[in-house]
């Protein structure tokens, strides 16, 4: 049977101070006063039952995620106690559905990204479903059609496309971010596509892989599913290491026995990561001012300002421009948009000096 598995473990440092130790980006209020969670949710929502739809996120976020999504059962929220990177947040949820289902087919989606248009990320899934279903030794992936020579993503190479399917074709090869001047051959040349970090495949042949390229974390696993009141004392010493390193890229290079697919994706794909891409899905005035909250703006242009203060403070701003400016009950953030990148060096600056109260 198909699956879902929505991976929300990220903390979102990058939107510090919105996001907190206890209120992850996820459970914020974001876009169209919708949290990213909430958005994920009704992006999939239809394509398999309720009942198989899975959350992966830290297991003290679980209550407040089930809250967000209550059509989906407690037992289908899977609770990190320490994030692992993004291997072990879809390899976890992977050994769960197939002890849980020996032929499950499991889509994992992102949760802090925006894409448009829904329909075609929907039709898209179809497809890799339908791939991994008829391709035993397939993993799935997502080409994002890049519209711009964007250094924050990785990249992959096109290989051959497969019989019948026009638009699915082998990866070649796995770059991650790379310069302005690679990063503009690649959109020249038409053969590379973005990097989405979602997939599809039968669990039973990522876990085969993993099994061939990392049979320490396979084990450690296949131990925890077989008894999850272990995985306290078995997650923290699953190797902390991403996906692709671990397993998409060597199977892109032969070095197990499954093959990788990656099906094209024409979307806009939005990565709400930091404050610049939070700003692009904020209502803006006829200045380029991305606002939320009370503020008022007088002689500033192309600022991000948000205040989350419900106790009637207001945002000031005079002859500003390119300025992020933040506004929590605890903490007030300013920073140009061209630094907002260097937050969570900040934020170590700021818990090392008044305590991980404000982390």
């Amino acid at each position: 049977m198909r699956y879902v598995v929505i991976v929300a473990g990220g903390s979102g440092t990058r939107l510090w101070p919105l996001s907190r130790q206890g209120t992850p980006k996820q459970l914020l209020n974001l876009v169209d006063g919708k949290t990213l969670l909430r958005i994920a949710y009704e992006r999939i929502r239809g394509l398999v039952p309720d009942d198989r739809i899975l959350v992966c996120t830290r297991s003290d976020f679980r209550d407040a995620m089930h809250a967000e999504i209550p059509e989906i059962s407690e037992e289908n929220i899977l609770g990190e106690p320490v994030g692992r990177d993004t291997l072990n947040a879809v390899a976890y949820p992977a050994a769960v559905l197939a002890a849980r289902d020996p032929d499950a087919v499991m889509a994992s989606v992102t949760s802090d990204q925006i894409m448009n248009p829904v329909s075609t990320l929907r039709a898209a899934l179809e497809t890799a479903f339908g791939v991994a279903e008829s391709h035993a030794d397939a993993l799935v992936t997502f080409g994002v059609v890049p519209t711009s020579p964007h250094t924050g993503f990785g990249y992959l190479e096109r290989g051959s496309a497969i019989a019948g399917h026009s638009d699915v074709c082998r990866v070649a090869s796995f770059t991650e971010k790379p310069d302005r001047a690679t990063a503009e051959k690649y959109l020249a040349s038409g053969q590379y596509w973005w990097n989405s970090g979602m997939f599809v495949w039968r669990c039973a042949t990522f876990l085969d892989q993993l099994r061939q390229l990392r049979p320490e974390a396979y084990q450690l696993l296949s131990a925890l599913t077989a008894d999850r009141s272990r995985v306290d004392e078995l997650y923290p010493q699953l190797p902390k290491i991403s996906v692709d390193y671990a397993v998409m890229e060597p199977v892109s290079r032969g070095e197990a026995t499954a093959q990788v697919l990656a099906v094209r994706l024409p979307i806009t794909w939005h990565d709400v990561g930091g404050f610049e891409a939070l700003g692009l899905q904020l209502p803006r005035d006829a200045d380029g001012n991305a606002t939320t909250g009370q503020s008022v703006l007088v002689d500033s242009s192309d600022n991000v300002v948000i205040n989350s203060d419900e106790d009637g403070r207001v945002v000031a701003v005079v002859g500003l421009s390119g300025t992020v400016i933040v506004q929590t009950p605890e903490i007030t953030l300013v920073c140009p948009i061209s630094e907002a990148e260097r937050i969570k060096e900040l934020v170590n600056e700021v818990t090392g000096r008044l305590g991980t109260s404000y982390a």
